[in-house]
């Protein structure tokens, strides 16, 4: 368990939280790129009459957009949870750094009662 406790200590999280809307951000550029790559394959594989293909174009176009809607609710969704996560991990540092604190200024009174109680 020590092991893992020192190999978070060098983690770098202020980076790591202020990295995450790029990292956002690199995550939706790839999902895009890679429902583009899909969609172009699609449009290129048919060898229907002009009107069919317009009509099956014309329901491409509607489910994208409707994979676009989903896609930005659930990425605005992700973006809230980001932000609350952020504040969250903020209120733990705090809460840390002030037990932390506590527990040197416990350790310092009972070392100096016991050399009290040994004095006396």
């Amino acid at each position: 368990m020590a092991g893992w406790m020192t190999a978070f200590k060098f983690i770098p999280w202020a980076d790591v939280i202020a990295a995450a809307p790029t990292v956002a951000r690199g995550a939706k550029k790839l999902w895009t790129a890679v429902k583009d790559s899909g969609s172009d394959a699609l449009a290129e594989g048919g060898t229907e009459s002009g009107e069919g293909r317009l009509q099956a174009l014309e329901a491409q176009v509607a489910e994208l957009r409707k994979e676009i809607a989903a896609s930005s609710e659930l990425i605005n969704s992700l973006a809230g949870q980001n932000a609350r996560l952020v504040e969250a991990v903020g209120i733990l540092r705090v809460r840390t750094r002030a037990l932390l604190a506590a527990s040197v200024i416990g350790f310092v009174l009972l070392t100096g009662l016991g050399a009290w109680i040994l004095v006396a």
